[in-house]
């Protein structure tokens, strides 16, 4: 069954130009239903529409809430799918399962007190912190998903210009301004920072020194390489209770302000949508709640009856 999920995979990833992420949350999803049909003795050219109903009824059996099922069905709907247009299967069993109902629950970001403190918390005095402010001011000011800020090059900065170049889901290319702010940052990390952090270092328990060719990625780790996406997360958890925000900080929370904060000061929905990066402005839709109160402020403001 593995040769067939990889043989979608390939296809996902060269055909139709997924981006790894996607490509890898296809792949656990799949593989999942792989060994779960596996411990049945089912092939996947057997597989009916009730296999699919039981699957997705151990998924919850599983602990998985309506969210995660759905997911896991979206990729088995591409994957039987796929099956059925290389003629491998002659039906494809996910085609009357219904998806399961999921409540969209609204996006939660920092208040601008929040992100004050947030964007103070990194010191300057080091090249880390030089390299850490600079991260959290770019992220703010742009709103860019965490994979988007760790693959940006030097060379996608136009500092001059005020804007950066970023790739977002499917390679898809976009350009997004960059505020006087985050610019500033960037200026004294790739003057400061950067140089110091790429310095040739010694090998621990060698003595030798650790030659490795300059990176070309903008944020780089202690070690002079391209700075991950799990160590983003990790910087970013430490400032959050170094400023004192309580709960959790993912880096989806900056560009969830990033667009709310937009909206509350009159920026309109299909702006938000590009430099957000969504294909389709129903997704940016999710903010519509932060429209709706600023109408009703701009209707009690002005209107003469309110």
């Amino acid at each position: 069954m593995e040769a067939q999920v990889q043989w979608f995979l390939n296809h996902a990833r060269v055909e139709r130009g997924l981006a790894e992420n996607s490509v890898q949350a296809y792949r656990r999803d799949l593989l999942k239903f792989a060994r779960y049909a596996q411990e049945r003795k089912l092939p996947f050219k057997k597989v009916t529409r009730g296999d699919v109903l039981d699957f997705l009824g151990w998924l919850y059996q599983q602990k998985l809430d309506s969210r995660s099922v759905a997911r896991h069905l979206s990729a088995l709907r591409n994957f039987f799918g796929f099956l059925r247009r290389e003629e491998y299967i002659a039906e494809d069993p996910t085609r009357h399962v219904e998806s399961p109902k999921t409540w969209r629950t609204l996006p939660k970001a920092l208040a601008m007190e929040e992100v004050e403190k947030l964007l103070a918390a990194p010191t300057e005095r080091t090249p880390l912190g030089l390299r850490d402010k600079a991260m959290l001011e770019l992220l703010y000011s742009t709103g860019m998903r965490v994979s988007e800020l760790t693959g940006i090059k030097t060379a996608d900065l136009q500092a001059d210009m005020g804007y950066v170049r970023c790739l977002g889901k499917g390679d898809k290319e976009r350009l997004v301004p960059v505020g006087k702010a985050a610019l500033a940052a960037l200026e004294r990390y790739l003057r400061r920072g950067r140089p110091k952090l790429l310095r040739r270092r010694v090998a621990p328990g060698t003595g030798r020194e650790n030659r490795q060719r300059a990176t070309p990625f903008l944020f780089v780790n202690r070690f002079g390489r391209r700075i991950s996406r799990v160590g983003l997360w990790k910087i970013l958890a430490a400032h959050g209770r170094r400023a004192g925000i309580r709960g959790p900080l993912a880096p989806h929370k900056l560009r969830h302000s990033f667009a709310t904060h937009l909206l509350e000061r009159g920026a309109d929905l299909r702006s938000v949508q590009l430099m957000l990066g969504h294909a389709d402005i129903s997704t940016t839709q999710i903010y519509t709640h932060v429209m709706k109160d600023r109408l009703k402020e701009v209707y009690r403001a002005h209107h003469p009856r309110a």
